[in-house]
């Protein structure tokens, strides 16, 4: 195995794989997150993660070396609470980090749909995994994978009641994530299905200077005043500025992205790069699994964080996705699936291909 920097790995040097990288288990044992199960990933190539088991196999902490890719909220990581899954409360234990799924049956703000009260984004963040396996890379035997795979059940007697069974891979010398989720209504009736992946991306790879990389057609911001501002033409929304006074609180810029597919299978790749750092963070997915990308905006002091979304519908509640057609649905017995991947992008090449989207 060969590393990104260009030097082998002699497996006859060592004896412990965890040497070479691999995933350490435990258990937060203070402060709000006080007994969340962890799994800390290291590729061996620079990029170190951690998977949050009691919160939807989603990922907080993510760093290439010492740059951290990844934006934190003040209060960090804290345990599942069903008592949150109300009105605006999802905000109170978002953890932030590099990935928080939401869904499966609702995203965007709260409300109500068919006699169900919706919670902000979804009760996906706050949903435990069963852990079904824990792969262990063995570079002696050629085995460079490492991998968990769990599974997460939501809904109640008299339905819904869907399943994803979620597995998580990375390979040793590889800076890259890879991520497939697969739903199964499980229930007797149909259940309504949103999906979108919160990848939120921090301080220091988020700076002044930097750049998002797409080649979307269209972005059409959301109706507020400091999204249609932001995204207006003319205004250089590619470009990351300092933390700004108009973004305190919760003023946010928000635009639909539609990302053109890079290969006839409907493949795309969006992203950011940080020319200053030489670092960068790929995300690479497909638009007939996801056909809108959002883009969220939030240059406040302190809370300086933006991030790429992929959606399967879109974030302006179930009940106007159903009003424009576009909500997505699980039949009884129906299983789809999603695969996505999230890369730290450190060589020139890789760098100059994301910039090369907005070209």
């Amino acid at each position: 195995m060969a590393d990104p920097r260009g030097a082998a790995l002699d497996a006859g040097k060592f004896i412990n794989p965890a040497q070479a990288g691999g995933i350490e288990s435990y258990t937060l044992h203070d402060g709000a997150g006080r007994g969340v199960r962890a799994l800390c990933f290291n590729t061996g190539g620079g990029l170190r993660y951690r998977v949050l088991v009691d919160r939807g196999l989603d990922i907080d902490q993510a760093f290439f070396h010492q740059h951290s890719l990844a934006f934190l909220t003040h209060k960090g990581v804290s345990p599942p609470m069903h008592g949150l899954d109300r009105h605006l409360d999802w905000l109170a234990s978002f953890p932030g980090g590099l990935l928080t799924s939401c869904g499966p049956f609702n995203v965007g703000p709260p409300g109500q749909d068919g006699g169900q009260e919706l919670p902000l984004h979804g009760v996906h963040s706050g949903t435990p995994a069963e852990i079904e396996s824990i792969v262990q890379p063995d570079p002696r035997s050629g085995k460079l994978e490492m991998s968990v795979t769990g599974v997460l059940r939501y809904g109640s007697l008299f339905g819904p009641c869907v399943t994803l069974r979620r597995t998580i891979t990375s390979r040793l010398g590889k800076n890259s994530i890879d991520f497939v989720d697969e739903f199964f209504n499980a229930g007797n009736l149909p259940a309504p299905h949103a999906w979108l992946l919160h990848i939120n991306f921090g301080y220091p790879l988020v700076d002044a200077g930097a750049e998002f990389c797409y080649d979307s057609p269209t972005v059409e911001p959301t109706d507020t005043d400091l999204s249609r501002l932001r995204f207006k033409p003319g205004v250089n929304y590619k470009r990351v500025p300092d933390p700004t006074e108009a973004y305190r609180g919760g003023n946010e810029s928000v635009a639909y992205l539609q990302p053109r597919p890079t290969d006839r299978q409907g493949n795309t790749t969006v992203g950011i790069v940080n020319r200053k750092l030489a670092l960068g963070a790929a995300i690479h997915y497909n638009t007939r699994e996801f056909p809108r990308c959002v883009n969220w905006q939030h240059w406040g002091p302190g809370e300086y964080v933006t991030a790429l979304e992929p959606v399967n519908g879109s974030v302006a509640g179930r009940w106007k996705d159903r009003e424009s057609g576009i909500l997505d649905q699980l039949e009884v017995g129906e299983r789809k699936t999603y695969r996505f991947r999230i890369a730290a992008v450190t060589d020139r090449a890789g760098l100059n291909a994301l910039r090369q989207l907005n070209r």
